[in-house]
C-alpha cells in the first residue's frame, strides 16, 4: 500500500472547516482571548451562508472593534461614536433591500449612544444591531462603563462600582425587549463550542428577519475584555461565568414582531 501523503488529506471532499470567504487575511488587532474575533467570524459565515455579501452594509463603531472593516470583506459606514442606529437607519431607508447591520461595545451603544439606540428600535427600523458587553471600556483603559457591575473594579472604580456614587449597571437589552418596535431580543456568549453555535444560530435568525421586515432584531453577546480586567483569558471566561452570567442572564428575551400599530392609534384609545 503507498505511503498516504499530504495532498491525498487536504481535498475539498474532506473538508471540515475553513475560513469564511468573507473574511479577509489582515492580522486581527485584538488581545489574546478577546470575543470580538469569535463573533467577527460568525457574522462573516453567516453572510456567506445566506449568499447576501454583495447586498451587506456594516456599520462600524467607535471603540475596539472601530477597524472592523479590515476584517470582513463587505461595505462598510464609519458612524461616530454611539451614532451607528442612526446611521444604519438612513442607509436602510434609502436602500430598503439591503441587510444592514451595527456593532458596538457597550460605551458606544448603552452610553454615547443610548438615545440613538433606543429611538432606532423603538421606531422597529429594519435593521441587525449587534452588542458587545465585556462590562467595561476596553479601548481607553478600562474605564467603568454602564454595564459594569456593583463592585466590579475599574479604572475609574478601583474599589469597586458604588450605587451611591455611580448609580446602576444598565441592563439595556431587557429595555430594547420592551420596546415595541423590538422583533428579536437575544443575549448570547461566545466562550464554548456550545455557545459559539447558539450564537451563531442567533445571527442568523436576526439577519433573515431583516428580510421580512418585521422590526429591530438585537443581539447582546456577554464577552471578555482580559487586558481591562487584568486576568488572563482562561481566568476571564471563568470570571465571566461567575460574575456576568448570574447578572446578564443568556437566552431569548424577546421573539416575536413589532407591536400592532392599531394599538397605539388615537381612535383605538379613545374612551
Amino acid at each position: 500500500m503507498d505511503e498516504l501523503q499530504l495532498a491525498d488529506i487536504i481535498k475539498p471532499e474532506n473538508k471540515v472547516y475553513g475560513k469564511s470567504k468573507i473574511m479577509t487575511d489582515t492580522p486581527m488587532h485584538y488581545c489574546y482571548g478577546c470575543s470580538h474575533g469569535v463573533v467577527h467570524k460568525l457574522i462573516a459565515e453567516v453572510i456567506e451562508e445566506m449568499n447576501i455579501q454583495e447586498d451587506t452594509i456594516g456599520i462600524a463603531p467607535v471603540g475596539c472593534s472601530v477597524m472592523m472593516y479590515y476584517y470582513l470583506d463587505i461595505d462598510w459606514l464609519q458612524a461616530p461614536h454611539g451614532r451607528a442606529p442612526a446611521v444604519a437607519t438612513g442607509y436602510k431607508r434609502t436602500n430598503p433591500k439591503k441587510y444592514v447591520f451595527t456593532y458596538q461595545g457597550d460605551g458606544d451603544l448603552a452610553a454615547i449612544g443610548t438615545a440613538e439606540t433606543m429611538h432606532a428600535v423603538n421606531r422597529g427600523e429594519n435593521i441587525v444591531m449587534i452588542f458587545i458587553n465585556n462590562a467595561i471600556y476596553g479601548m481607553t483603559g478600562g474605564q467603568m462603563a454602564p454595564t459594569t457591575m456593583i463592585g466590579q473594579s475599574t479604572s475609574t472604580s478601583p474599589h469597586g462600582r458604588d450605587v451611591e456614587v455611580n448609580g446602576y449597571p444598565l441592563k439595556i437589552t431587557e429595555l430594547i425587549a420592551q420596546l415595541p418596535g423590538s422583533a428579536y431580543v437575544t443575549r448570547q456568549s461566545v466562550h464554548t463550542p456550545a455557545t459559539v453555535r447558539k450564537c451563531k444560530k442567533a445571527i442568523r435568525k436576526a439577519f433573515e428577519n431583516s428580510a421580512k421586515n418585521i422590526g429591530t432584531s438585537f443581539i447582546e453577546v456577554v464577552s471578555t475584555c482580559n487586558s481591562g480586567w487584568k486576568l488572563d483569558p482562561v481566568e476571564s471566561n471563568k470570571w465571566m461565568e461567575e460574575n456576568m452570567f448570574p447578572f446578564y442572564p443568556l437566552g431569548d428575551i424577546k421573539d416575536s414582531v413589532h407591536d400592532d400599530v392599531e394599538k397605539y392609534s388615537v381612535q383605538k384609545n379613545k374612551k
